[in-house]
């Protein structure tokens, strides 16, 4: 979904990877690009005009695990050193955040470009903005709390990023199985995943 909005003074698009190409005429100005490590860059962006592009690559995951690249804080660090230039531009950029599916990785890095852009907004407000914009928006809580640590907002956000949690496996309680399987059950409410059939991970 690509939204205008009061919160910013900047467009705002969070999307998946399928979805690139729906977004090549409204004017995008940055991009940022999260994709597993070794995956193709994506070819869409040749269409899209002039535009600054950051392209980091780790997996969606929320613990170091063997084989697999985590998010780190040098990637955070990263994120929020291409927002900043984004605000320097003010109302005339547009920027597009996409991941693999739009739903994780994508949602954590808009939640934090948002919370440094407002640091007088509590950190609930730009979590809503960034579930009205992706409403299937579960954001990748390491993300999350390299970010709160980054930004100063001692915990605030990573209570947001919970209370999204909360929210979305009381409206679809499937959730809690998936992302313990998943090995994320640090996200998933305590009394989810403590009905859940299958075991939490040793990092929950």
């Amino acid at each position: 979904m690509t939204t205008s909005t009061g919160f910013v003074p900047f467009g705002l698009t969070v999307c998946g990877l399928e979805e690139l190409d729906d977004f090549c005429r409204v004017g995008v100005s940055h991009v940022l690009s999260i994709l597993d490590p070794g995956w193709p860059a994506p070819t869409a962006f040749g269409t899209y005009g002039e535009h600054e592009r950051l392209e980091l690559r780790f997996h969606d995951i929320i613990e170091e695990q063997p084989d697999l690249q985590a998010p780190q804080r040098e990637h955070v660090e990263t994120v929020l050193a291409f927002g900043r230039d984004l605000l320097r531009e003010g109302s005339a950029g547009h920027l597009l955040v996409h991941c693999h599916m739009g739903i994780s990785r994508s949602t954590a890095a808009m939640t934090l470009l948002l919370a440094q852009a407002r640091p007088d907004r509590p950190a609930a407000e730009a979590m809503a903005e960034v579930a009205r914009i992706r409403p299937r928006a579960w954001p990748n809580l390491r993300i999350i709390e390299f970010g709160d640590a980054l930004l100063g907002r001692q915990g605030d956000l990573i209570e947001a990023a919970h209370r999204r949690y909360a929210d979305m496996v009381a409206a679809q309680p499937r959730l809690a199985d998936y992302f313990v399987e998943a090995g994320r059950g640090r996200e998933v409410p305590k009394s989810a995943a403590a009905a859940s059939r299958l075991p939490i991970s040793s990092g929950s």
